[in-house]
């Protein structure tokens, strides 16, 4: 920042299991979304190694990394991050249509996304038709097209109330229950408790890491 060297992370050590779900929490400012940048493949560490369903993923191009993280992780944002003029549908065909994919095969895999997430029936909403917590299990359905190694969610529930942040939670614990591996970044105790495993930032170190025999959404 300037003149000024500011270390979001400092001699991280994190391996994620497979099937595993896991919550990041720290304060702002913690490190824990440079974290979750990095797992995405969103930004490149400066030093050290990441390996992503066990190949190294830090010396590949930026096509290579669009590539990759296009077939193996699922994005879930607290803003939604829908194409407002599209529909349902469409928003969750996007992944598919940069896969190159059939259109066919596009929307026989968006329909049964939307219905994994409980929305057969609003395939032909635009978002602004469509609540919050319908925006985001699009979003989530989204995530889950292309059927990703690993599902990373930053502060999923921010914008929604007490009622849908609970469904849209459960929801993340069935494709938990399902063998995906979900990662959320959180601030929130009440989301963490969902998850069976709680790491914790703070000035860009792990503070804690808390492995837990149950979780508040059933998860093992």
């Amino acid at each position: 920042m300037g003149e000024v060297t500011v270390r979001a992370l400092r001699e991280v050590s994190l391996d994620v299991r497979g099937g595993e779900m896991l919550a990041i929490m720290g304060a702002s400012g913690s490190g824990k979304s440079t974290m979750l940048n990095i797992l995405g493949t969103l930004d490149r560490p400066t030093s050290g190694r990441y390996f992503l369903d066990g190949e190294p993923v830090e010396h590949l191009d930026e096509y290579e990394l669009s590539r990759l993280r296009n077939r193996k992780i699922g994005f879930v944002f607290q803003s939604f991050n829908l194409l407002p003029r599209d529909t349902a549908l469409a928003n969750v065909e996007l992944p598919m249509v940069y896969a190159g994919m059939r259109p066919s095969q596009r929307r026989e895999r968006a329909l049964w996304a939307l219905e994994r997430v409980g929305l057969a029936d609003r395939v032909d909403h635009l978002p602004n038709q469509l609540s919050g917590g319908q925006q985001q299990r699009v979003s989530i359905a989204r995530a889950l097209v292309n059927q990703p190694v690993l599902l990373l969610a930053d502060e999923p529930t921010g914008a929604l109330d007490t009622a849908t942040t609970k469904q849209v939670m459960e929801l993340f614990c069935s494709l938990h229950e399902l063998g995906m591996t979900v990662v959320v970044v959180t601030h929130d105790p009440t989301i963490a408790g969902y998850a069976q495993r709680v790491v914790r930032f703070q000035d860009g170190v792990i503070v804690s890491d808390e492995r837990r025999s149950s979780a508040v959404g059933g998860a093992a």
